[in-house]
């Protein structure tokens, strides 16, 4: 006689049906799966990749701003190597069938060139850090969503996914330091999480993610996939607060590193501005001479220097007239009037 097989009860949710009858197989009726104790098989190389992505997961979410440069590599990097994985390994390239490590290394390549112009063209930087932002807030609310609301269409969390992402990207552009430093935050501990997942249950957190995006049957998550998923609202808030206060204080993208010479023609573009700004303002009180008061002459009092030195040499007479030295820079205009005696002799 056949063994009792349990009986594949459909429900009106999509994966609502009897998981135990697959899962846990014969002689398991009643039996809650997130009781029973997952098998953790690890292997080395997801085990080191996970640790890996944890650290930079740490440094994302604490420095991210400070290392600015070298996130929005990083970035445009996961970006653009997720976008054409997922193109060359799920679909079909030239009518061929890829292998995973020839789609692996054709992401890679084609997401270091993603990361190189997301480094060197700021705006594009920043516009990769805002769509990273809106793609995982909007998975946050389709998650968080699943008990109250489940779309029937796909076109729902596709435009849920753009919508959010394209409104997140803009405001980047707009408020490039506060979105900058929400965004790696978040993403930080996005990865962290996803790490520590792999640890507690190999992945099943990011599966259940990854169906709910493409409206597919999946179980219900247990209590402690809901502790992992906690993890990511505390982590984000944490890594703001640091970033906030510690690390992005006092710091901005926009600063250019200038060489020397561009320092010392700025240096003596600095000083002659400021010698204009000394020529053109008024002199301070104090800071001059008081000229001395002008002479008073009047009409007809001015002698030319030439006929008083005829003058004395008529008077002095030809013998003392080569001894006498007139200084000829002075002033000699006369300031008595012609009509005084003078003490020399007679016109």
């Amino acid at each position: 006689m056949e063994p009792d097989l349990l009986p594949l009860v459909l429900t009106a949710e999509p994966w609502g049906f009897n998981q135990q009858a697959t899962e846990l197989g014969p002689g398991a009726p009643g039996q809650d799966p997130c009781n029973l104790e997952l098998e953790r098989r690890y292997q080395a190389v997801p085990a080191a990749v996970c640790a890996l992505c944890c650290l930079f997961g740490v440094i994302y979410s604490c420095f991210g701003y400070r290392c600015f440069k070298a996130i929005m590599f990083l970035s445009g990097l996961l970006f653009g190597s997720l976008v054409i994985f997922l193109l060359c390994y799920k679909e079909r390239v030239l009518e061929t069938q890829l292998s995973l490590e020839v789609s692996a290394g054709i992401a890679l390549g084609i997401g270091a060139l993603c990361g190189l112009v997301t480094m060197l063209v700021h705006s594009v930087g920043l516009f990769m850090t805002g769509l990273l932002l809106g793609l995982l807030l909007a998975t946050a609310a389709l998650v968080a969503t699943e008990p109250l609301y489940q779309p029937q269409s796909l076109w729902v969390p596709v435009g849920s996914l753009l919508g959010l992402a394209l409104l997140c990207a803009l405001l980047a552009l707009r408020w490039q330091k506060p979105l900058t430093v929400l965004s790696t935050a978040v993403f930080g501990a996005a990865v962290i999480v996803g790490c520590v997942d792999y640890f507690v249950e190999l992945l099943a957190l990011l599966g259940h993610v990854y169906d709910r995006l493409r409206l597919a049957p999946s179980p219900p998550l247990c209590w402690h996939s809901w502790a992992v998923l906690a993890l990511w609202p505390a982590l984000s808030l944490l890594g703001l607060l640091l970033q906030w206060k510690l690390t992005a204080e006092g710091y901005s993208h926009t600063d250019v590193i200038i060489s020397r010479r561009q320092k010392r023609l700025q240096l003596l573009r600095i000083r002659q501005k400021e010698a204009k700004k000394r020529q053109s303002l008024p002199p301070q009180e104090g800071s001059y001479r008081r000229k001395p008061n002008p002479v008073k002459r009047y009409a007809g009092d001015v002698l030319a220097p030439s006929y008083i030195q005829s003058l004395r040499d008529r008077q002095l007479g030809p013998s003392t007239a080569a001894h006498t030295v007139l200084d000829l820079d002075y002033d000699c205009g006369s300031t008595v009037p012609l009509t005084a005696p003078g003490p020399g002799g007679r016109l």
